[in-house]
């Protein structure tokens, strides 16, 4: 049984600030996200989590073994270094979906996005130490077969941009309504799914439907893990051997 924890990371009062007291520069908005997101993925990532862009005013994380305190002190160090804070709802769930959703639910209830006084509150619960399991995580790792050869190396790398995307976009669809799963693309022809406790024949299914819908043939490696990096590498290393033999599937467990 997973038992994920996920983050929800909401910058405050964004949207307003990026027109005040007139629009800024796009390309200095965009340093800034990138900055921002590398620092807050390089935080996370040295407690064993993995954090994902999203919309970049929004980002969601898996912080499976980081504390309330751990959030706080991301909060600081943020608030210290940049013209931005953070809030910071925290959830906890077999269904990662779920989890985000009550994550969600408790900044929502501090405030509104836009709300001038919500300043960097922290909401919600994570697992205890003593409850966490090798078993808390599922993390599945797809991949495009040959995108290199059917996509890189043959159209512009806008058309492959758009066949890429189109593939991400079903997969993660269908495994947020049929799988309770969250996609998110990391680049290439990369994306990373936070899945509950699914099997082999979930996946299998999750693959056919993608390529029957938008014709984009996939495969994945799978990994579960007491944190986030731990389940990935397993994924990273069940994909690599997708990628020797030939399989669609494999679950390193």
């Amino acid at each position: 049984m997973t038992t994920t924890q996920v983050t929800l990371v909401q910058i405050d009062n964004y949207g307003p600030w990026t027109v005040t007291p007139e629009p800024r520069r796009e390309a200095d908005l965009q340093t800034m996200q990138s900055r921002l997101f590398a620092d807050i993925s390089q935080f996370v990532g040295n407690h064993g989590g993995y954090t994902f862009f999203t919309r970049f005013d929004n980002m969601i994380a898996v912080t499976n073994g980081l504390t309330l305190e751990d959030h706080e002190l991301l909060q600081e160090s943020v608030g210290n270094r940049y013209p931005v804070t953070l809030s910071l709802g925290v959830a906890t769930d077999a269904s990662p979906v779920q989890a985000l959703a009550d994550a969600t639910t408790g900044v929502q209830n501090a405030g509104s996005a836009q709300d001038e006084n919500r300043r960097e509150c922290l909401t919600g619960v994570t697992v205890d130490d003593a409850d966490r399991t090798a078993e808390d995580v599922q993390i599945a790792h797809f991949d495009v077969i040959n995108a290199t050869g059917t996509y890189t190396d043959e159209l512009n790398a806008f058309d492959t941009f758009i066949e890429i995307e189109q593939g991400y976009a079903e997969l993660m669809r269908h495994m947020r309504y049929a799988h309770d799963s969250l996609s998110f693309f990391v680049g290439g022809d990369n994306v990373i799914v936070v899945c509950p406790d699914l099997e082999a024949g979930d996946y299998e299914e999750a693959i056919y439907h993608v390529e029957e819908t938008v014709d984009v043939e996939l495969q994945v490696g799978v990994g579960r893990g007491k944190t986030a990096h731990d389940a990935g590498y397993d994924a990273k290393h069940a994909l690599e051997t997708c990628r020797a033999d030939g399989t669609r599937v494999e679950l390193e467990w």
